[in-house]
């Protein structure tokens, strides 16, 4: 089993397929070179498994390495142009490309012309990576580190330094930098945050931003380091319905690193972990939450959830606790408060006027039955039927006036119900 030491001198085994060590034998015996590049090789050396092995081939046709990989799985041609091959194997899949060098032509993530060349070197190739520490690689099968661009040094020190000039082409680069900084607890570069005030991100899509904004709130790490990112760049100019939290931005990441804390043990589900992730984002936004959210996203239950949950926030009132009738009509609105009630644990108890305010929404609202989903109407249009009552105008109000009762505590029960749907028929 192959290992390597870590950057806390520890020794570690990768986490990597006996098959990828064969096929790299195979073309060292072909006289190609074989490395593993990207992000296995940055978190290997903090002592993380990855399954996402991107291998790059040097000193090896692609008319040469296709017979190879055949003797593997089926091989794919993902795109002459980008010289990529796919290969499918039994519980296994694997990409392979060739050392390349990319143009900027045009507009856009894809104004990009592609040039493959088996003969660069692995330095020159890695010149088109975005951060030192993604332009590593490690050769196979013996796991050899090639590190042109002092990419340990700047992991060791958690410092996300540029490449090259190369990383202006794709502004994206721009919220990679936020993300990693929160994933890889990094902080940019002082030449790297310049670079990155100099670019624009009007080129990118709709689907890109999003993305990136994803990995930066849902991924494990420390969004708060994100945001320190964020602002040193002066996305905060891009994006200004992002706001700092009661006039304080160390308080708006104190929230965020509070979410991902909360967020993990929370028992939400994948849709509400994204809505409240986005709402920690934009607990300072005021009302601009949904104008922020339409610029990155289509997502239905965010453009409907992140806001409705804000506004709540907003308005929250601390005797809610105690007065359960509000408590369920909330309940109702949100159809059901255990995000909002994690949005509220996540801001520091200081900014409520009861330390204990978040502890005691979470209670009453779990005494209740509120935490999961919103009550629902005793009283069905099937009972007023069997009652004698006409599906109709008549039916609904019927249906509302008995549920305001029943969230005012004065309908207990599906009984109850009838029995005050008789009494107002009479």
């Amino acid at each position: 089993m192959a290992r390597i030491q870590t950057l806390a001198g520890e020794w570690f085994e990768p986490d990597l397929p006996g098959r990828l060590l064969k096929i790299a034998g195979d073309i060292r015996d072909a006289g190609g070179r074989a490395f593993l590049v990207g992000g296995w090789v940055r978190d290997a050396l903090l002592g993380k498994s990855c399954r996402d092995y991107d291998v790059e081939v040097y000193d090896m046709a692609q008319d040469a390495l296709v017979p190879i990989l055949s003797k593997y799985g089926r091989t794919n041609l993902v795109g002459k142009a980008f010289g990529v091959i796919h290969l499918a194997m039994k519980g296994l899949s694997l990409d392979f490309s060739f050392p390349r060098t990319e143009s900027k032509v045009g507009y856009g993530h894809r104004g990009f012309v592609v040039h493959t060349d088996e003969k660069l070197s692995f330095k020159e190739a890695a010149l088109r990576r975005d951060f030192t520490i993604n332009a590593m690689g490690m050769e196979l099968p013996e796991l050899t580190l090639c590190d042109p661009y002092n990419g340990i040094g700047d992991l060791k020190e958690r410092v996300l330094r540029h490449v090259g000039p190369a990383f202006a082409e794709d502004s994206l680069r721009i919220l990679r930098g936020v993300q990693f900084a929160s994933r890889f607890g990094c902080t940019l570069a002082p030449e790297t945050v310049e670079l990155c005030r100099t670019l624009s991100l009007d080129d990118l899509s709709v689907e890109r931003l999003f993305e990136e904004f994803k990995k930066w709130l849902l991924k494990p790490g420390k969004p708060s380091l994100g945001l320190r990112a964020f602002l040193d760049i002066k996305l905060d100019g891009y994006f200004p319905e992002i706001r700092p939290f009661e006039g304080s931005w160390e308080t708006l990441g104190e929230i965020l690193d509070n979410m991902v804390e909360l967020r993990d043990c929370s028992g939400l589900s994948d849709s509400q972990k994204m809505d409240f992730a986005f709402a920690a984002l934009l607990a300072g936004s005021a009302g601009t939450s949904l104008d922020f959210l339409g610029r990155i996203t289509n997502e239905t239950h965010l453009l409907k959830n992140v806001p409705l949950q804000l506004q709540a926030l907003r308005q929250l009132d601390e005797g809610i606790v105690n007065d359960i009738p509000a408590l369920r009509r909330l309940a109702v609105k949100l159809d059901g408060l255990r995000p909002l009630c994690l949005l509220v644990q996540s801001i520091p108890c200081r900014f409520f006027k009861s330390p204990d305010f978040a502890k005691c929404l979470w209670k009453s609202a779990g005494e209740y039955s509120l935490l999961e989903a919103a009550p629902q109407p005793y009283l069905t249009g099937k009972m007023l039927m069997d009652l004698g009552v006409k599906p109709g105008r008549q039916m609904g109000e019927i249906i509302k006036q008995s549920f305001e009762l029943q969230l005012d505590g004065k309908i207990a029960s599906a009984e109850d119900a009838v029995a005050w749907a008789m009494s107002f028929q009479q």
